[in-house]
């Protein structure tokens, strides 16, 4: 299936590894020009590497750290300039823990990483988007939303903000061609779900391989599911054969969430 966006820019956040890197290849495939963004320039690079030998037609990287509240503003504003048409956020976990063992100077750090950066971003970009009558915002979110996971109460938490955010702007850029979307993973093969299952280890004084297997048996497909199958998705939305579907979640779990 041809998804209609060869040819496009896309701006894809937090992806120098794991989900976002597999979503901005995935994106390359269809011929769309991708912005690699991350903190690392040793991970941009081998990133970058990554797509090019796969056939990516046009790759740059932009090191860029969404923490630095300072320096986002004037960032911003040059990626305003580059038309783009896809801004796929995506940014790291925050660190595991029970709500309450959360201080207030971390709630605020977090907020401005997760939250803050990826909708001011967004607000740059949409001027160039609805003066083109065409746009794409594909957030990478977690199953947590959706069915909050165990010792992960900041993730939990702030993601439902973007939830709120998605859905408010989808209705508010509609008619200017722009959609608004999430796409939630499941357990999908990716360093982050390999850190996540040896802290779980640690705590439950088991292997990791142990908390894998257990976790497997938990999905109804039987196993975690791979990047690739995630970023599938996520390219799905961000084309033009999604130009219906808007202020939606897509889970792609392998059925593991069990709520409706």
């Amino acid at each position: 299936m041809d998804l209609g966006i060869r040819g496009r820019t896309a701006l894809v956040l937090g992806s120098s590894q794991g989900l976002g890197r597999a979503a901005a290849q995935a994106l390359a495939r269809e011929g769309v020009s991708v912005i690699l963004t991350g903190r690392s320039p040793e991970r941009l690079a081998a990133a970058a590497a990554i797509l090019r030998a796969d056939g990516a037609e046009d790759v740059a990287t932009e090191l860029v750290d969404l923490s630095d509240s300072a320096l986002l503003a004037g960032w911003v504003e040059r990626m305003g300039a580059r038309g783009i048409d896809i801004l796929v956020t995506n940014g790291g976990g925050p660190p595991p823990g029970p709500i309450p063992a959360v201080d207030a100077d971390t709630w605020r750090q977090q907020f401005d990483t997760m939250v803050n950066a990826p909708m001011q971003i967004a607000a740059g970009l949409l001027p160039g988007m609805r003066h083109r009558k065409w746009g794409r915002i594909v957030n990478i979110l977690s199953s947590g939303v959706v069915q909050p996971i165990p010792n992960l109460g900041i993730s939990n938490t702030l993601r439902m903000s973007l939830v709120g955010w998605a859905k408010t702007l989808s209705g508010e850029v509609a008619s200017d061609g722009i959609t608004v979307n999430s796409v939630v993973p499941g357990r999908i093969h990716t360093g982050r779900t390999d850190e996540l299952d040896r802290l779980a280890a640690l705590r439950a004084n088991k292997t990791p391989q142990e908390i894998a297997q257990a976790s497997c048996a938990a999905i109804p497909m039987g196993r975690y599911g791979r990047p690739e199958e995630f970023a599938d998705a996520v390219a799905f939305m961000a084309s033009e054969r999604a130009r219906y579907i808007t202020g939606t979640i897509l889970r792609v779990d392998g059925g593991m969430v069990r709520g409706i």
